[in-house]
C-alpha cells in the first residue's frame, strides 16, 4: 500500500483558507524594483508607470 500524499506547495489552497498578505509598500519600501531570490534564482519585481507590477526572471 503506498503512503498518502503530500500535497506540493503549488497546491492552491482549499476554500475558505487565509493566504498570507502583504502590502507591496511593506515590500518595496518606496522603490519601484525589488530583487526576490527564489530556489536560487534571481527575479526582479518591478511597479510600471501604470502601478502594475511585472515580475521577471
Amino acid at each position: 500500500m503506498n503512503p498518502p500524499s503530500q500535497p506540493s506547495p503549488a497546491t492552491p489552497p482549499l476554500s475558505g483558507t487565509h493566504l498570507p498578505r502583504i502590502d507591496t509598500s511593506e515590500l518595496l519600501r518606496g522603490a519601484v524594483t525589488l530583487e526576490i531570490m527564489h530556489a536560487g534564482q534571481r527575479y526582479l519585481l518591478r511597479v510600471t508607470r501604470e502601478n502594475k507590477l511585472i515580475l521577471t526572471k
